[in-house]
């Protein structure tokens, strides 16, 4: 009896692992396909693993399109806001600045992200 329980649970850990493998090559984290809940959180953990100097296209990859985006020519830099949708204020259907974490680029590499990094893009001469 007890050869026959250890099959059934080796068997069973063996099915598990094999549906947690297709769900992971099948189902990748692709922030363009989630659902608004589902992307902000994702969009949190990923801001949390930033640094500075990621060029912007690594962020596209890893982030996916931003909700909101800016971007001015000052002197010879150019400079780019991206806002993604980090924290849920109003049930309107519309995503805001307020429900967003700016990301700042210059020249296309992260200079800057959080509260301040707006302010830093309006006050670049």
């Amino acid at each position: 009896m007890n050869k026959t329980i250890a099959k059934r649970i080796g068997l069973g850990l063996v099915i598990y692992l094999l549906f947690a493998a297709l769900v992971l090559l099948f189902y990748p984290d692709d922030p363009n396909s989630m659902d608004w809940k589902d992307r902000e959180q994702y969009n949190k953990v990923q801001v949390g693993k930033l640094e500075l100097g990621t060029g912007r296209q690594a962020i596209i990859e890893l982030m996916g399109s931003p909700d909101i985006s800016e971007a001015k020519r000052s002197n010879d830099d150019k400079l780019q806001v991206m806002f993604y949708r980090t924290q849920h204020m109003e049930s309107d259907g519309i995503t805001t600045m307020n429900e967003c974490t700016p990301l700042l680029f210059k020249n296309d590499q992260l200079v800057a992200w959080g509260e301040g990094a707006y302010q830093q893009y309006l006050d670049w001469q």
